[in-house]
């Protein structure tokens, strides 16, 4: 297949995007052609260090343009491994972060950038970087050495200007923005993707399904988000319970890929999103995968913010998209759901059990006494702020015992 390679976005220069070629292939082109560049710092999982050749081949690809090499990290990027990065990139004098595998890394690599480029060392530096510090700095400067992103999974990171990262000492997951860049390119090759847990691609798939769906959620929204929110979901439901039947269709994983983009555009042009995302942030440190929190949440904020009548038409709009596709429909006869009765939420539930994922908070060990906690450390993030129906702890509260 030739190479595509242009804009992610229409309108807009970053990031990037190729699809096409061997990833090996593509980030030697680009280092070489697009970022000029000689000191490559990459950032790896250490599943696929562990289990695959993709890193060997990288580096193999990429020559003496290597200059530093970092395996494995927890997930939800904890600010202690992060400014182990920024001392280790900054030694290395590298020109260019590339990350391979999933969302951690992505979030990881945009933080240290961003860190850099601020000559931050501690985790004090670092919280001053964070916009809802009482520290916050003045004169913050842009994330200047660029990120190359080859994703595994579908959580879409790899698109956005936004990270999350957890403060070790606290617990609590920190969003950064500003003046942070997003990566400035993403190269997608759906072949390394088979080797990424079914669990992990499936339930990323349905976070990259949340994003279409708190977009076509939000009350802040706009058509041209709207727009590439239901390109996303086209991709996505078909193309993650076809992953589902067959993981080796790889034009089925190009297509989640692809949709997994669409579903990043409103994030790019800051559409706030709501309450599955917000509180999904703070279940993260208790444990729960990142892409696991939406199949947990997703259903039960559209059932809360249904019921309190602040979306009504925006989410009976979905539920129309929904029983549209023929994949989907295939679902709901199975689960003898009517288009009269059921609500997006049930609709959701049921996509999400199909496609054998997590629904519950006691999966994970969460029991109602860790409950207060998150829904303090929620109220915080800024798209729980955003939700459609206005959320207090108490909403909160609602909202997770829904999912015990």
């Amino acid at each position: 297949m030739p190479e595509s390679f242009g804009p992610a976005f229409a309108g807009r220069d970053r990031p990037l995007l190729s699809f096409g070629l061997r990833f090996s292939e593509s980030v030697l082109k680009h280092a070489v052609d697009t970022f000029h560049v000689s000191r490559v710092y990459i950032i790896s999982s250490a599943s696929l260090a562990r289990n695959t050749t993709y890193l060997d081949e990288l580096k193999k690809a990429l020559g003496t343009k290597v200059a530093g090499v970092r395996v494995g990290m927890k997930p939800h990027s904890h600010w202690s491994e992060i400014l182990q990065i920024v001392a280790d990139a900054r030694q290395c004098d590298a020109d260019l972060i590339v990350t391979l595998g999933a969302g951690s890394l992505t979030d990881a690599a945009k933080i240290v950038s961003f860190a850099l480029a601020n000559d931050v060392s501690t985790a004090e530096e670092l919280d001053t970087l964070c916009p809802t510090s009482p520290r916050r700095r003045d004169g913050i400067k842009p994330s200047k050495v660029p990120v190359i992103c080859i994703p595994t999974s579908l959580s879409g990171g790899e698109y956005s200007a936004f990270a999350g990262a957890t403060n070790d000492e606290t617990g609590q997951k920190h969003s950064f923005s500003g003046a942070m860049q997003a990566p400035a390119l993403v190269i997608l090759d759906p072949e390394i993707t088979t080797t990424t847990p079914e669990r992990v691609w499936l339930s990323t798939g349905i976070k990259a399904v949340d994003h279409c769906v708190e977009t076509l959620c939000s009350l802040g929204s706009n058509d041209v988000a709207d727009e590439s929110a239901r390109d996303g979901l086209a991709k996505l439901i078909p193309g993650l319970i076809k992953s589902k039947q067959n993981p080796k269709d790889l034009e089925a994983r190009l297509q989640c890929q692809l949709g997994a983009r669409d579903s990043m555009s409103s994030a790019s042009q800051g559409i706030p999103l709501g309450a599955s995302h917000g509180i999904g942030h703070q279940l993260g440190p208790a444990g729960v995968g990142h892409g696991e929190t939406s199949c947990i949440l997703n259903p039960a904020v559209c059932k809360y913010n249904y019921k309190k009548g602040a979306n009504v038409e925006r989410q009976n709009a979905i539920i129309k998209i929904l029983w549209e596709d023929p994949k989907a429909r295939e679902i709901f006869d199975q689960e003898r759901l009517e288009r009269e009765t059921a609500d997006l939420g049930d609709l959701m539930d049921a996509i999400i059990r199909a496609l054998g994922l997590p629904r519950t908070l006691k999966e994970f060990g969460i029991g109602e006494d860790k409950l207060d906690t998150i829904a303090e450390h929620s109220l915080k993030d800024r798209w729980v702020q955003s939700n459609p129906a206005p959320l207090d702890k108490a909403g909160v509260l609602e909202i997770l015992k829904m999912v015990l």
